[in-house]
């Protein structure tokens, strides 16, 4: 493995689609049918190093790839996201995205997506507890 990033060990042979600044793979923990990295192909730790250039590229691709997940497993929806450093669950400090497709039964109560990251803040279809007294408390 290549100590910086074991994405820069990945064949071309596996990338399931790729542009001059990103490739994707199906991922090897799917949390669902289809689940897809889109990695970058510059080592860069995370998308806030990015080139525009770079950002357009891999958001080209994310739609490429999902034109490719329709076709193989028509899902019902799609979660994207990153990870941005240690306190949001980066494990891997390459720039890569997530492309989950979702299916209808998937999960009990998909409201909320990727909010679902904190579930007790996950309900935006209840009013909020909010502090009355502290009108500069971020929750």
């Amino acid at each position: 493995m290549t100590e910086e990033s074991p994405f820069l060990d990945i064949p071309s042979s596996e990338w399931i689609a790729s542009n001059r600044s990103a490739f994707a793979i199906f991922d090897s923990f799917p949390v669902a049918k289809g689940h897809c990295l889109i990695i970058s192909r510059r080592f860069i730790r995370d998308w806030w190093e990015t080139l525009p250039s770079e950002q357009a590229d891999i958001f080209a691709l994310v739609s490429e790839v999902k034109e490719l997940l329709d076709k193989q497993y028509s899902p019902a929806g799609y979660n994207i996201g990153t990870n941005a450093g240690s306190a949001a669950g980066q494990t891997i400090f390459h720039l890569h995205l997530h492309l989950i497709p979702r299916y209808i039964g998937d999960s009990e109560h998909p409201q909320g997506g990727v909010r679902n990251v904190f579930p007790e803040k996950a309900s935006y279809l209840r009013p909020p507890l909010r502090p009355i007294d502290n009108a500069n408390a971020p929750f």
